[in-house]
């Protein structure tokens, strides 16, 4: 992916279950119970943010959990039980004044294909499933809820040059060095 697509980035839209999570659901009598979120994950979407690139959540299920989390990392723009996510995508691109061609993604199953497919730079974490990977730019080394999100922001931050020093050490921002240096020790 070119630096030029990657600095344009203003905004990096998250889908949640499989992706910020590991895709479980647990319940309990009272309905679902817990959502395990990763924290390095949390510490690269305020990495984002004080980068000035906006973050949102759309997803498909509701939960409190998830307005807990992103409240406590300060995602402002937060959309749950939405069925079909590019109109509200659009509405949100509307608002901020943004074009798709600065928005990135990270999805994980068939229903975020189409945000995927309308963004500048879309992601699919590793266990996604064959579609969504077919539709991404990218696949993270990391599964959902594992760290693929920090992954990807480590990425953006690194590859727009906005990383600050001793940040963005990404899989995705090293593999191709990585072979570089392997190949230069074995000869």
């Amino acid at each position: 992916m070119s630096r030029k697509t990657v600095a344009a980035i203003r905004l990096l839209v998250l889908d949640v279950d499989g992706v910020l999570t590991d895709g479980r659901l647990y319940f309990g009598p009272r309905g679902e119970a817990l959502k395990l979120f990763h924290v390095r994950d949390g510490l690269g979407i305020k990495q984002m943010a004080a980068a000035g690139i906006e973050v949102a959540v759309i997803s498909g299920r509701k939960s409190k959990m998830v307005d807990l989390r992103c409240r406590e990392l300060g995602v402002k723009h937060v959309y749950q039980g939405v069925e079909h996510k590019m109109p509200e995508f659009e509405r949100l691109c509307a608002r901020l004044k943004i074009k798709p061609s600065a928005c990135a993604c990270i999805g994980d199953d068939v229903p975020d294909v189409p945000l995927m497919s309308e963004v500048a730079l879309a992601f699919a974490v590793a266990d996604a499933h064959p579609e969504a990977r077919r539709a991404a730019h990218l696949v993270t080394k990391l599964p959902g809820g594992h760290g693929a999100v920090r992954e990807v922001c480590d990425y953006l931050l690194a590859h727009s040059g906005l990383a600050h020093s001793g940040l963005a050490h990404s899989g995705l921002a090293h593999d191709a060095r990585a072979g570089h240096q392997r190949k230069a020790r074995a000869r």
